[in-house]
């Protein structure tokens, strides 16, 4: 028997799926996108960029920016009663509404 895979992107095959028409490369602007401290993010993981992904668990929370860590942002989230912080590029964050 083969054992069976238990990597990070397991069970993401519809989670992490990108629509026929957005396939590919994100734009530049993406990753320019600045943030401030004390904003409100959504977590919206873009599968075409391994680089700063955040687990699959996050994908559509909400957080805030608590810093920033080199390129990437420190995104503070509530899971449960627990507090947690994750580091995050910005392409795989957007604007909260």
């Amino acid at each position: 028997m083969v054992k069976r895979s238990k990597g990070i992107r397991s069970k993401s095959r519809h989670i992490l799926r990108k629509k026929p028409r957005d396939r590919g490369n994100s734009t530049i602007t993406r990753t320019l996108h600045q943030f401030e401290q004390g904003s409100s993010v959504n977590i919206v993981i873009d599968p075409s960029i391994h680089k700063g992904m955040p687990h699959i668990r996050f994908q559509g929370q909400t957080g805030k920016i608590e810093g920033k860590q080199g390129e990437s942002y420190v995104v503070g989230i509530n899971d449960g009663k627990k507090h947690k912080t994750l580091i995050i590029k910005p392409e795989h964050l957007r604007r909260a509404q």
